[in-house]
């Protein structure tokens, strides 16, 4: 390491204290003030050298770090024509919506870019206004993004609570009760749910459930917006979660693997009908920086590589393998510490009998060179969204280092 590259290590973190976040500094030394400088395929690099293997990222990177194929996309097209007027067509745009909509569920046509996640929610919202659905039903656990409107669906009081007041009319029921749901809907209703509560916990429905909720929403002609940001394009195991049980809401959204873990980009995409009072006026809801042709061409790479590179069933093909061996290793390692796991393709959770252990396990694996993330409306779940692209070398990796972290736990608490 030489000594600028030293003395810019020590800077960071003040940095962040002075002009970041001071509450981030201090969490970062938690973890010994690690910090990431580059990444490949599976892999982020710390500045002093250190491989990681990267089994978080919050569920961006299902094609890996600097994937090439995104990387080239972006680059050719930050050369030529990064950023548009918006007074004109722009090509990438409409190339980046065909793609997109060429692998969603039949009927989701219409595609509208924005910058983020929560973004996505909050387009979801006002277009249900536009249709004359007022009240907002979520679920218990579920998680939209923190935005104002978006955090009015996320159902923690921890994120609302300083926030208030929230969007009037909003209500919460509890997740994969189709009755409860069936209580509250009506036709001035806006449905907005997870196929899989991600930040939940990995909480997965049970079967039928989505099913009995577009039935519901259909008969009493509420709305419904299937929040697909982390889950959709794969991480499943299926391009959607609503693939799961042939569903088509009238609104889904898409966000995080849609960056292609190289631009942030995310979308609304909705039915003809859903659409049509976006579609009639332009400028009923805009942003300057959404469908940035960078963002587009980030974007088209992104789901043709998927489709190319069949990460699809990749996806559910690992997500097998680790669950089981993950299993099997709570199973023989470490049973009273864990409470359950769960998933479905490469979104895996394992719940901890207390928010303690769960810390712990997530600084062991962290020691052995394995980043996971805590779930936000579940701090006893640890959560695993490795990329579809992980090697045989990744997965002995990973089920190696959690084996290690087991047994060592298992010896100590």
């Amino acid at each position: 390491m030489s000594a600028r590259t030293g003395r810019a290590d020590r800077l960071v973190p003040e940095l962040y204290r002075r002009h970041l976040s001071k509450g981030r500094a201090s969490l970062a030394e938690l973890t010994g003030g690690d910090q990431e400088v580059s990444s490949h395929a599976a892999h982020v690099l710390g500045a002093d050298g250190r491989r990681f293997l990267d089994c978080g990222g919050y569920g961006v990177f299902l094609l890996g770090h600097t994937h090439p194929a995104v990387v080239e996309a972006v680059v050719a097209q930050a050369r030529t024509h990064p950023m548009s007027t918006r007074l004109l067509l722009e090509p990438t745009a409409a190339l980046a919506a065909a793609a997109l909509a060429a692998v969603t569920p039949d009927g989701l046509d219409r595609v509208h870019f924005v910058n983020s996640g929560a973004e996505a929610v909050e387009a979801a919202v006002k277009l249900a206004r536009t249709h004359g659905k007022r009240r907002l039903v979520s679920a218990d656990g579920g998680f939209h993004g923190k935005t104002m409107g978006a955090l009015s669906l996320t159902a923690r009081e921890l994120y609302q609570e300083p926030f208030r007041p929230l969007l009037p009319d909003v209500s919460h029921v509890p997740y994969g009760d189709a009755a409860a749901l069936a209580g509250v809907v009506g036709a001035d209703t806006c449905v907005v749910l997870e196929p899989v509560q991600g930040e939940g916990g990995v909480i997965v429905p049970p079967e039928g459930y989505l099913t009995e909720v577009q039935r519901l929403c259909r008969s009493a002609g509420a709305f419904l917006v299937l929040d697909e940001i982390q889950t959709g394009l794969g991480r499943l195991g299926t391009w959607w979660g609503a693939d799961r049980e042939r569903i088509s809401p009238d609104v889904l959204l898409v966000g995080k693997g849609l960056s292609g873990g190289v631009v942030p980009v995310a979308a609304m995409v909705a039915t003809d009908a859903a659409y049509e009072p976006f579609s009639r006026d332009p400028f009923l809801h805009t942003s300057t920086f959404a469908a940035s042709p960078i963002a587009m061409a980030a974007a088209r790479a992104a789901v043709e590589t998927i489709a190319a590179e069949g990460l699809v069933g990749r996806a559910a093909a690992l997500g097998r393998t680790l669950l089981d061996g993950l299993t099997r290793i709570v199973a023989e390692r470490c049973p009273g510490l864990v409470a359950g796991i769960r998933g479905a393709g490469l979104l895996i959770g394992i719940e901890f009998k207390d928010e303690h252990t769960a810390g712990a396990f997530v600084m062991e694996l962290h020691d052995r060179g394995v980043l996971v993330n805590h779930s936000l409306n579940a701090h006893r779940v640890i959560r695993f969204t490795p990329p579809a692209v992980l090697t045989p070398s990744d997965v002995d990796w990973l089920l190696t280092a959690f084996d290690d972290a087991a047994t060592t736990l298992e010896g100590t608490l």
